[in-house]
């Protein structure tokens, strides 16, 4: 963020500048150029006005909390300021007197570990355990068994070197090369896929095939009429013959 506080200091300095400026060629200019009383009176009171107005703005450093106040103020905060505020030694933060110990228990304290007894201050506790504590439960990539960190490396050396059997190609694929061999088998197969459609050439619709049970159904209902007609030239043939006899 962009400090604006010399850039005020400097804005200041340069009205005050440029007031006593005016102020010193108003005085010049009215002995050079007579003027009435009652313009010299009018002239004054106006530039008391701008000296006021460019003091409310100005602003001084307060020697205790290096803070930028403004001057008509100053006096008064620097007594407050001294009065009820301390500079913490660590953070180098303004804290409340009454407040001090508590703030230096609940931040600065030192404390213990409970998961690897290493000391730090309060303030970053919570941190320690989430991050880098050797002791903090992480869980394996491969098995997802879960131990605490400082073995991680161990562990995951010699899960990661187990083997398990691959349906696709009928082999034995370690644990930390499984994704990619899975991988790899994903982009085969759309090579594949991709391959033959391109290689199918466009078939000329023909004319709908007749489904199966229908033709079985009329070589049946073919049989039965041959079979009947058959039976009906026999029997006239054979009472023809009795007759003759």
């Amino acid at each position: 963020m962009f400090d604006w506080k010399p850039l005020e200091r400097n804005v200041c300095t340069d009205l005050f500048t440029n007031l006593i400026r005016l102020q010193i060629f108003s005085n010049f200019a009215s002995y050079a150029d007579p003027a009435t009383e009652k313009t010299r009176e009018k002239s004054h009171v106006t530039f008391l006005g701008l000296m006021a107005i460019a003091s409310e703005f100005s602003t001084s450093l307060c020697s205790h909390c290096e803070k930028a106040i403004p001057v008509t103020n100053i006096d008064l905060h620097y007594a407050h300021c001294s009065r009820n505020l301390e500079r913490c030694t660590i953070c180098r933060d303004m804290i409340p007197k009454k407040h001090a110990e508590e703030h230096y228990l609940s931040t600065h304290a030192p404390v213990a570990c409970s998961q690897c007894s290493v000391t730090l201050e309060r303030e970053v506790l919570a941190l320690h355990k989430d991050e880098s504590c050797p002791q903090r439960i992480i869980t394996c990539e491969y098995c997802e068994f879960p131990l605490p960190a400082v073995n991680l490396v161990e562990h995951q050396e010699v899960c990661g070197n187990r083997t398990e059997y691959c349906d696709l190609c009928n082999k034995y694929v370690r644990q930390r090369e499984r994704n990619d061999h899975e991988a790899l088998h994903s982009r085969s197969r759309n090579i594949a896929e991709s391959s033959r459609n391109e290689n199918v050439p466009e078939r000329v619709q023909a004319a709908p095939r007749r489904p199966a049970h229908d033709l079985s159904r009329r070589h049946v209902l073919f049989t039965i009429a041959v079979t009947g007609v058959a039976v009906v030239i026999g029997s006239m043939f054979l009472q023809r013959s009795a007759d003759s006899y």
